[in-house]
């Protein structure tokens, strides 16, 4: 597969990652990926309200099927994997970290005198270390709307997966449901080398743009 992007720090494959099942110990650059930090379609076909020109889901978020048979593929070795408890967990999770999104993730189900305010987070395999600080981790999500500059309907802040790449075991990440590179550009403020491969072109231009800009802050889009 082309790379659709490369630099220095970051690959971009245009691609299915169900293609990639099987081969994810080498990339055709022959760079070693080492951990994943992916936020898979995990079946829960969320249709997302967002304003303007955002679409309202992503792709192959009907069932766990795709995300399943990545993570197989993948076994045992260093994982975050983020998803809901409306899903059936990875069969390979040792442990489940909380993200807070401090009091901001949706409506939920307006029959109930609560709403949504967390997501859940998948610990696969070992090598990771760093402080021992809390399992749930306090971060705001970017902003909601298009117009504010989210650029995907799952966005995920870079500053959360900063926080998680900063104890990750040693050597390069790779994200199979990259989005728009939020993973990549974490990855890319830690000096590490990382792959993304996403299956909707439009998010891999979005992402190509963001790696050919320098990284300085932590602003973000999943």
């Amino acid at each position: 597969m082309t790379p659709y992007y490369s630099d220095d720090s970051v690959t971009i494959y245009h691609g299915d990652a169900l293609c990639w099942v099987g081969g994810f110990e080498r990339d055709p650059l022959g760079d070693a990926a080492d951990v994943m930090v992916t936020d898979p379609p995990y079946g829960i076909n969320y249709k997302s309200g967002h304003a303007g020109h955002l679409p309202r889901s992503i792709t192959n978020d009907q069932n766990t099927h795709v995300r399943d048979a990545v993570l197989d593929d993948w076994g045992g070795r260093p994982a975050l994997v983020f998803g809901t408890w409306k899903a059936a967990r990875p069969r390979h999770a040792r442990m489940v970290l909380i993200w807070d999104t401090k009091g901001a993730l949706g409506m939920g189900d307006l029959s109930l005198p609560w709403k949504p305010a967390h997501q859940e987070i998948y610990v696969i395999g070992r090598g990771f270390s760093g402080p021992r600080t809390s399992d749930v981790l306090c971060f705001a999500p970017v902003q909601a709307k298009a117009e504010n500059g989210r650029v995907h309907p799952h966005e995920k802040p870079v500053d959360l997966l900063s926080e998680l790449i900063s104890k990750c075991p040693p050597g390069s990440i790779i994200d199979p449901f990259m989005g728009s590179g939020s993973t990549l550009v974490a990855a890319k403020l830690h000096g590490r080398k990382a792959i993304g491969i996403e299956i909707d072109e439009r998010y891999c231009e979005i992402a190509a743009r963001r790696m050919g800009q320098e990284v300085l802050d932590f602003g973000g889009a999943a």
